[in-house]
Order: C-alpha cells, then sequence, then structure tokens
C-alpha cells in the first residue's frame, strides 16, 4: 500500500489528486491531506440549497464537488483528511473496515473513538469524522473527515442546516453535537504532529506498506484535472 501525506491546500487539486490515483494508479493507496477553508458537497448535491451564500462569499471559501455522495461538509486547516484506495471490491459500503485505523491510532494516544451509525467517528458520543464511498471498476475509494481543531463557527455558518431537530442558534447547535480531537489529548499536538503520527501509525502497523511521494508526471497530469474538471463552474454547481 502506497501511503501519501499530499502538503497541498488546494481543495481543486486535492479533489483531482484522489481521482487520478484512484484511476491511474494499480496499488491501494493511503493519503493524508488538508484543504484550505472550502466547503466539499457530495456528488448529487444542489450545491446552492446546501450552501449559505452570503458567508461563502463574504470569507472567501471554495466550493468544490467530490467524487463521492453524501452531505455538504467543511473543510479547514485544522482538519485532516484521510483516503483508502481499495482493490477489493467487495469492501465498498463497508464503512466500518476503513476505519479501524484511525480507531486503534487514537487508542495509541488513549482517546476512545467508536463507529457510530452508518459512516460516523465519534468521541463521547460527539462526532469527528463523517465518511463517504465511490467505486470505480474493481476500485473503492473511501474518505472521511477528521476535525482536529477546526473552527466550528465556520463550519455552521457556512452550511445551511435545515434539520428541525437542530435547536436555538446554529453554532450552539453543531458545538453540541461534534468535537475536535485535539480537544481530548492528554499531551497537546499541533496538527502537524498528529498527521505525522498517524502516517507512521498506518506504515508501521500494515504490511507492505512504504512512502509515496508524488512524481513532477504525477503533480502535472493532478493539476490538469483540477483545472478542467474541479475549478469548474460546471462540475461545482451545474452538475446540481
Amino acid at each position: 500500500m502506497l501511503c501519501i501525506y499530499n502538503k497541498n491546500t488546494n481543495p481543486y487539486f486535492n479533489l483531482a489528486c484522489e481521482e487520478y490515483i484512484l484511476k491511474e494508479f494499480n496499488e491501494e493507496c493511503f493519503m493524508l491531506w488538508r484543504n484550505s477553508p472550502c466547503i466539499v458537497v457530495g456528488k448529487n448535491q444542489n450545491t446552492l440549497s446546501e450552501i449559505n451564500k452570503d458567508y461563502v462569499d463574504k470569507n472567501n471559501i471554495t466550493i468544490v464537488r467530490r467524487l463521492s455522495g453524501g452531505g455538504a461538509v467543511f473543510h479547514d486547516l485544522g482538519n485532516i483528511n484521510f483516503t483508502f484506495i481499495s482493490n477489493q471490491k467487495e469492501t465498498f459500503n463497508d464503512f466500518k473496515r476503513f476505519t479501524v485505523p484511525i480507531i486503534d491510532a487514537l487508542k495509541q494516544l488513549n482517546v476512545n473513538a467508536e463507529f457510530s451509525g452508518r459512516n460516523d467517528l465519534t468521541i463521547d458520543g460527539k462526532k469527528f469524522s463523517g465518511n463517504a464511498q465511490y467505486c470505480y471498476k474493481n476500485r473503492v475509494l473511501h474518505h472521511g473527515t477528521l476535525l482536529f481543531s477546526a473552527n466550528v463557527k465556520d463550519i455552521s455558518q457556512s452550511l445551511n442546516v435545515k434539520e428541525k431537530k437542530f435547536e436555538g442558534k446554529a453554532v450552539k447547535s453543531v458545538k453540541s453535537r461534534v468535537t475536535n480531537i485535539s480537544s481530548h489529548l492528554k499531551s497537546p499536538m499541533k496538527v502537524e504532529e498528529f498527521i505525522e503520527f498517524l502516517m507512521n501509525y498506518v506504515v508501521n502497523n500494515y504490511a507492505e506498506s512504504k512512502l509515496y511521494t508524488l512524481t513532477a508526471e504525477d503533480i502535472k497530469n493532478i493539476k490538469r484535472l483540477a483545472d478542467e474538471k474541479y475549478s469548474t463552474w460546471e462540475w461545482n454547481y451545474g452538475s446540481s
């Protein structure tokens, strides 16, 4: 399994990177990455109905659509994204399988995380990770968020929260149901330190795992895909 720490924080590049690895590589992969402030909408969503456009425009928040289904999510540099790409098609819809490495790694830091519902991870009942999948031929792409030190205010105000079950102000509502990993650590860690810890854990605990650095050719092809697809109005809004 190729293990990639993608340090690029451009949302268009990073979503293109996932598709490029899924479709152009043969090996199974694990990747960690972060986005600058953006909203990532599910493949089948109506973008304008999911976002608070006034807030998004005022705060220069990027909008990008992903390959997988599911709901819209806010990313910032306090959120870590993880991606597994598997050659075992039977793992499609097996969300729990791909979250085991995350749960096990957190145990090493004395943080008790649990798989909850269909595709969430929680600590003390509060969500810190949502997951989604996409299948291409015999390859399965599984990706998830990891709230580490994310800005809860931006999470709540950049998205249209429609559910009637949330009472009171949106920020208060979001705070009551999400949590950051950093709040549960016995010893403080910077987000970069946590990424390094998580990458080392996967490399050292999963057979035939090896670090891989994107080549100049990889980067050129990913940038082309980002320019031609992921940064376009047609993909991000017109596909609604």
